[in-house]
């Protein structure tokens, strides 16, 4: 063997080692970050999650399709973590949370089961679902703060993950004022878990988001008010709440 094939062949065994030690590297930093994602959302592997599906609440019982937008979204998450998604209608979803994660949909208008979680695990939360009109209706008070609905130019959504206990899984709430804030929620966890997961060390969260001139850019353009866990989750004060309008 001459010096020419000699470095032909141990450049083609060099660009072998590196392209085997380039893709144990690619799987591992991939497997990584799929075991943060489904410890974040709770989804090992072949595991199981709900997603409570709302009802338009202005309409005959169908599904926004903002909503169904959010939920097709939150089926891709679900893919993405190897696991499987029931979903189940919310006035059907007669069952406990923790042994499943969970994604419930919209608001306690148009969700029972979002009701039912806002009263038993956010009790310093209040939503105005009544019909009148008004500068309160749909408005959100969280702890002594009240942030009111500007359609199509101020809307919020309330993004909580919530757990039980150190073993149970998360309950995921996406409870917008209006159909396309729960699409904009989807987004943000989606784009944002690992911060989240980071900040909040895999813990429970309750964070008030704002969504920007939906009506020009629909549920792109979302911005962070604040992490609301502590009132979120103390009783309601007594003392009227202040309103906020625009700026949250």
């Amino acid at each position: 063997m001459n010096d020419d094939v000699r470095n032909i062949v141990l450049g083609l065994i060099a660009a072998g080692i590196s392209a085997s030690l380039g893709w144990l590297a690619r799987t591992y930093f991939w497997r990584r970050r799929l075991r943060r994602k489904q410890a974040f959302f709770g989804m090992p592997g072949n595991s199981e999650c709900l997603l409570v599906v709302n009802r338009d609440a202005g309409g005959d019982g169908a599904v926004h399709r903002h909503d169904v937008f959010a939920l097709l979204e939150l089926s891709a998450l679900v893919k993405d973590c190897s696991a499987h998604a029931q979903i189940v209608s919310h006035d059907t979803a007669h069952q406990g949370f923790g042994e499943r994660t969970e994604f419930c949909v919209g608001g306690p208008g148009s969700n029972r089961r979002m009701a039912a979680h806002l009263q038993s695990l956010l009790p310093g939360v209040k939503i105005n679902t009544g019909p009148e009109p008004g500068p309160d209706r749909a408005a959100f008070q969280v702890g002594s703060e009240r942030y009111r609905l500007e359609a199509g130019t101020s809307e919020h959504v309330l993004l909580a993950r919530l757990t039980g206990g150190q073993d149970a899984r998360p309950v995921f709430l996406l409870c917008g004022q209006r159909a396309i804030t729960n699409q904009a929620a989807s987004r943000y966890l989606i784009r944002n878990y690992e911060k989240l997961h980071r900040r909040h060390r895999g813990g429970s969260f309750v964070l008030l988001l704002k969504v920007v001139n939906s009506q020009a850019y629909g549920p792109d353009v979302v911005e962070l008010v604040g992490d609301v866990t502590r009132a979120a989750q103390a009783p309601l004060p007594t003392a009227p709440p202040a309103s906020h309008r625009a700026t949250g």
